[in-house]
């Protein structure tokens, strides 16, 4: 049994899939919960030229669901329905054999000893819970450099829900029309293998950390996206390991200035780009639609 044994699970948005995990640091059993039958919808912005009319518009998504999550409105099959081209992180979300290749050849370069000893001791035992949960032996991610491990691991607690995640549905629906990918599954792994090593085993640590409560916390942050809570949603872009700077410039705000100018230079042709990706970059003043605005569109949340 070798680590490639994971490789066809690396489906959905790459560091989507991690960041989703990350954001649950601000899920604690203390904080207010939103209803298990949310009001509203999830959160849909549109983008307006300075004459007014509409040139597209932005959807935070969740890579990972529960079962049975309704996430569907009126509005959004509206705005999906007029929209010339879809844009989202990746676009090549159930090619397992493409990224199981990419991601062999840049996760096991340099690992820097066994994985254990990367790991914070005070995390030991929820580290051999995932262990045991992938049913594999305690040096079975040795080889992997530790971003690699991080994000694999993120994988084993969440693998069950990707399935069911919204970028894949929209690209679906999209089928036939332009989808253009603002980054591409090399361009995010490199993003983790660009890191510095005490970086990595932050986001090592974050991963193991908050798949304790997963199963719990899963839920009730879907729950926070399907109800279009911006206030929940947007306080926990600061917690966790997001509130490091260095991980919070990499994973989000860098990520976020690139992603705005890719997005002017589509709004600057005829057809109109449907914007999917994670919720967690459509918030502050480092934020998608703040940084729509600050270059002249007026954005305004549509749901």
């Amino acid at each position: 049994m070798t680590p490639q044994r994971f490789l066809p699970a690396l489906r959905g948005s790459l560091l989507g899939s991690l960041l989703g995990l990350l954001l649950l640091a601000g899920c604690s059993d203390e904080a207010s919960e939103p209803a298990a039958q949310p009001e509203g919808y999830p959160l849909l912005w549109e983008l307006a030229n300075a004459e007014g009319e509409v040139e597209g518009w932005l959807f935070g998504t969740i890579h990972a669901l529960p079962d049975g999550v309704e996430w569907r409105s009126p509005v959004l099959d509206a705005a999906v329905a007029e929209a010339d081209v879809l844009a989202v992180e990746v676009a090549s979300l159930d090619d397992g054999v493409a990224l199981g290749e990419l991601f062999t050849r840049l996760a096991f370069n340099d690992p820097p000893g066994p994985l254990a000893a990367r790991v914070d001791p005070a995390l030991g035992e929820q580290y051999q819970a995932l262990l045991t949960q992938a049913k594999v032996r305690r040096s079975h991610f040795d080889a992997m450099e530790t971003w690699a491990a991080a994000l694999t691991l993120a994988q084993v607690a969440q693998a069950a829900k990707s399935e069911n995640g919204v970028d894949r549905a929209l690209i679906r629906d999209f089928a036939g029309r332009e989808i253009v990918e603002f980054e591409g599954a090399e361009t995010q792994l490199r993003i983790f293998d660009d890191l510095p090593e005490t970086e990595q085993r932050d986001l090592l640590n974050a991963v193991i950390a908050e798949t304790e409560d997963y199963e719990q916390d899963i839920g009730r942050m879907a729950r926070m996206w399907q109800a279009g809570d911006e206030e929940q949603l947007s306080e926990l872009t600061g917690k966790g390991i997001l509130a490091d700077p260095e991980l919070y410039e990499a994973l989000l705000a860098g990520r976020n200035r690139a992603w705005a100018a890719q997005l002017e230079n589509l709004l600057s042709a005829s057809a109109r780009p449907f914007v999917a990706v994670g919720a967690a970059h459509m918030f502050g003043d480092d934020g998608l639609p703040a940084l729509m605005e600050a270059r002249g569109y007026t954005v305004r949340r549509i749901q």
